[in-house]
């Protein structure tokens, strides 16, 4: 997996890049990186990585799908009549479940069934284990028992270098100074690093003019303006309660 370098040599096409090699890694990733290098020697046979939105989770899920011949599932859709089909794999991703999890005994299952089997069981999630709303018991155990690999928030060096992967997927070229600019600016926050390039993107395609430091600079100045409001709203309705 590519590690970030100050200077943009990178060569990505339009769409988003999600191989091994397109993965950029910094200290704030470099955990979960080792867990997917380190398979299949792994010491239990499910683990848990944890991150914030836009942090690269599925980014890695993916490729640790490629490597693993994994079969992927979303845990809002995961039911029973799924375990036995997915069983028959030696690796299985179930991502983001966090945001709902269709069935939990099916969940319990699979982790149960994946432990007896050595079958491989990664699981994505925005949320640890002990945050996350588990109705059925076991299975909060069992999630909380998992081994938890996180992803923090990226340093200046890693943004800078996940400004440019973001605005080369678009094709929007830019001046390695108005990138560097955005970075110093920019929430420490792979999520406003993502709002922040479709602002630019909006703005540049709305009067069909190049990336400036200008217009980048406005289209940093609507996403801290809508931030505020949305805080702002946030904090009505909790007045509201």
């Amino acid at each position: 997996m590519s590690r970030t370098r100050e200077q943009f040599v990178f060569d990505w096409g339009a769409r988003p890049a999600l191989g091994a090699e397109d993965f950029l890694v910094g200290p704030s990733n470099a955990a979960a990186v080792d867990l997917v290098d380190r398979w299949p020697d792994w010491s239990m046979s499910s683990a848990l990585v944890v991150g914030p939105a836009q942090s690269g989770k599925s980014h890695l899920a993916h490729v640790w799908q490629l490597r693993s011949e994994a079969a992927v599932l979303d845990a809002a859709v995961l039911d029973e009549v799924h375990v036995p089909e997915l069983m028959v794999r030696s690796a299985v991703v179930v991502e983001d479940i966090d945001r709902g999890i269709r069935s939990e005994k099916a969940l319990f299952h699979l982790l149960n069934l994946a432990r007896e089997q050595r079958t491989s069981l990664l699981l994505t999630s925005r949320a640890p284990a002990g945050e996350l709303t588990i109705a059925l018991p076991d299975l909060r155990s069992r999630l909380r028992a998992l081994a938890m690999t996180e992803i923090g928030p990226p340093d200046q060096t890693l943004l800078t270098a996940v400004l440019v992967k973001l605005l080369s997927d678009r094709q929007i070229t830019v001046a390695p100074t108005v990138v560097h600019y955005l970075a110093r600016e920019l929430d420490r926050s792979f999520a406003a690093a993502a709002s922040l390039v479709e602002a630019i993107d909006r703005l540049s395609l709305a009067r069909r003019q190049p990336v400036t430091r200008a217009l980048a600079a406005e289209a940093l100045a609507e996403l801290r303006a809508a931030e505020r409001a949305k805080k702002a709203t946030e904090r009505r309705l909790l007045r509201d309660i």
